[in-house]
């Protein structure tokens, strides 16, 4: 009888009857590396799966991951740093953002240094401007019984589908050099609303409105704070 590595537990199987880790580990090589990929992008359990269920019905299958079923989406951390790592890519191949952060005629300074801080760091930035729209979204929807990180699990998810959706129009505009990222910004927008507003009851247009509301506020309370304290550093400094 051997001890579980991970938690001390004695084993008698081929499992920890504790904490479910294997007696034996598998070696990892090539057919462990593909197994792990294939298990990522599996379509009836993966980030394909996932992108098509909040593509079609994300307040539904939100409510059942924070109520129900844990399992059959990715989870919301790593979804969103995973969609904002394809963006960040595109992005820096096709260098998309510049053309248009270019048109500003910024000095440099530590607004630009924190902007430019964002756009290297979308996974990061996204979550922190995720707080920022939650706590809005919380204020709008007090009489709903989610709390604060319920509503930034559901944020996590939502900014995902949008950060594929900047993926697939950076992608077309570098290849195409249609500009399209101002109108995709819109869209995107539209999706973030009618996604959390079915989040909380897709019956209530009221809820809808609520939304986009919160949204903006909370993604222009993130800008602002970040010039803020750029300025507040420049000052200083």
């Amino acid at each position: 009888m051997d001890n579980c590595k991970n938690c001390t537990t004695a084993i008698t199987g081929k499992y920890c009857s504790n904490c479910g880790q294997p007696a034996q580990l598998k070696r990892i090589n090539a057919h462990y590396i593909v197994h792990e990929i294939e298990h990522v992008l599996h379509f009836e359990r993966g980030i394909l799966y996932t992108m098509r269920e909040l593509l079609l019905q994300p307040g539904k299958n939100i409510r059942e991951y924070l109520s129900d079923n844990r399992s059959r989406l990715v989870k919301p951390i790593l979804f969103i740093i995973v969609t904002s790592l394809i963006y960040s890519f595109i992005n820096h191949y096709f260098h998309i953002e510049e053309a248009y952060t270019a048109q500003l005629s910024l000095r440099k300074s530590a607004v630009t240094t924190m902007t430019d801080w964002v756009q290297k760091h979308y996974g990061y930035a996204n979550i922190i401007m995720g707080v920022f729209i939650a706590l809005w979204i919380k204020l709008f929807f007090r009489k709903y019984q989610y709390n604060l990180f319920e509503i930034l699990v559901m944020l996590c998810f939502v900014i995902g589908m949008g950060m594929l959706m900047f993926s697939v129009s950076a992608l077309l505009e570098g290849l195409t050099q249609i500009p399209l990222f101002l109108y995709v910004s819109v869209v995107i927008t539209g999706y973030c609303a009618w996604a959390i507003g079915q989040f909380f009851d897709k019956t209530k247009p009221a809820n809808y409105i609520k939304a986009l509301v919160a949204y903006l506020l909370g993604s222009i309370t993130f800008w602002i704070l970040l010039m803020i304290l750029g300025i507040v550093i420049d000052l200083v400094f």
